[in-house]
């Protein structure tokens, strides 16, 4: 059992003897808590501060993708192999459902949001709908593991329930919850949010499956047999989960791994590149891209580097198990975060004053052996909500929504 001597221990070693000024103040249940997260700390992320932790880019060339066009030409025999892998129980999702509502001016989990206009229509549901389609052209349920986050897990849990699991057969859903990872201020000093509690941050869309791991999910999956896991987050309401013709071409070309892609609209569209980094599938973001990129042209004249990544991924097992025994990059990434300072006092920070650590799936998608693009339809796959209104907001979602007629 870890006491507060080996807190105290671990802390000093560290030069974090701060944390554990309001300790002898908790209730039994908060030290408890609180010993929990001092002990799962992450000493090795808080190490980096100071170090440089960017890194020189390589040499990008043009993934392999394959069209709107030549997945039609091909479809049966995609939609067959897809359809044999899922009715063997090969296949299984993953919701990165972990954030809330908060840029909705909403303070429930972002999934329970309801989009519709005059019936009830939450952002669970229509994923839980989608998946569904799949279930229904192959009378095979799909495992589903959703994610939460340690902010979010009970009320999302109780949300599942309270509606039934949307129709969903609940045997085959099961929640897991994020890892969290810690904050630190500019001289990397770990940073409390209350008293007896650890300021702390979900570690990144890329620890989705070391959590599953550290969640004993790993376990689950071999028993059930599965071999592929399409990952996908909440805010998208129109994509199409387990997608029978998107598994199947990620078996049939040897992939280990897919992405599901959009064209970009214009050279400088706001979204990460899929693109070959030195002969290995990577993810360029558009920041990253100079104007010669952005604007190079392939023979046919359409954009050389066209494919848009919309975090919908498909995974092999036996390669996700490979290298998650290897380290994924940490990011390090400056952040507002609220805490109390020596006086005990709750500060709500207007500009950056600390560190969050961070896992990205871009770092998984670099680890695989190779990826396949697989372009969709925009406006049949792809309706994110970050915001309320304007560019990928509540209302573009729901007027997409419509022309996939959707019922509001």
């Amino acid at each position: 059992m870890f006491t507060k001597e080996d807190a105290q221990k671990i802390l000093e070693k560290n030069n974090q003897g701060h944390v554990l000024k309001y300790f002898d103040i908790l209730s039994d249940e908060q030290k408890n808590d609180f010993l929990r997260q001092i002990e799962n700390i992450n000493w090795d992320d808080i190490k980096m501060i100071g170090g440089n932790t960017a890194s020189e880019r390589g040499k990008f060339t043009v993934p392999p993708a394959i069209s709107i066009d030549e997945i039609n030409a091909s479809r049966q025999k995609y939609e067959e192999a897809g359809i044999k892998a899922i009715k063997n129980g090969e296949v299984a999702a993953v919701l990165l459902a972990g954030g809330m509502g908060t840029r909705l001016g909403f303070d429930l989990p972002k999934g329970c949001f309801n989009v519709g206009l005059t019936r009830e229509l939450y952002i669970f549901e229509c994923l839980i709908n989608n998946l569904m389609d799949v279930v229904k052209k192959t009378a095979s349920f799909i495992p589903l593991y959703v994610m939460t986050s340690e902010k979010n897990d009970e009320a999302t849990r109780k949300f599942f329930a309270e509606h039934d699991y949307f129709g969903y057969d609940k045997s085959y859903v099961q929640f897991f919850i994020q890892d969290m990872a810690c904050a630190v201020d500019y001289d990397g000093k770990l940073l409390l949010e209350e008293k007896g509690r650890l300021a702390t941050s979900p570690n990144g869309n890329g620890g989705w499956f070391t959590s599953m791991v550290k969640a004993g999910l790993d376990a689950d999956l071999k028993k059930r047999g599965v071999k592929w896991i399409n990952i996908f987050a909440v805010d998208n309401v129109l994509q199409r989960i387990a997608d029978p013709v998107f598994v199947g071409a990620a078996i049939l070309g040897n992939f280990v791994s897919a992405s599901k892609v959009v064209r970009k609209v214009e050279p400088h569209e706001k979204m990460g590149l899929l693109c070959l980094e030195d002969n290995k599938p990577s993810i360029v973001e558009y920041y990253e891209m100079s104007e010669q990129m952005a604007e190079a042209k392939a023979e046919d004249g359409s954009l050389l580097y066209k494919y848009g990544v919309i975090l919908n991924y498909l995974f092999s097992v036996d390669k996700l198990i490979d290298i998650v025994n290897n380290s994924l990059t940490v990011h390090v990434v400056e952040k507002k975060i609220p805490f109390i300072n020596d006086e005990g006092e709750k500060i709500n920070p207007e500009t950056p004053n600390g560190y969050k650590f961070e896992l990205l799936v871009l770092d998984m998608i670099h680890m695989m052996d190779n990826n396949l693009a697989f372009e969709v339809e925009r406006e049949k796959e792809f309706a994110p909500i970050k915001n309320l209104h304007g560019t990928d907001s509540v209302d573009s979602a729901r007027e997409l929504l419509k022309k996939n007629n959707v019922a509001l």
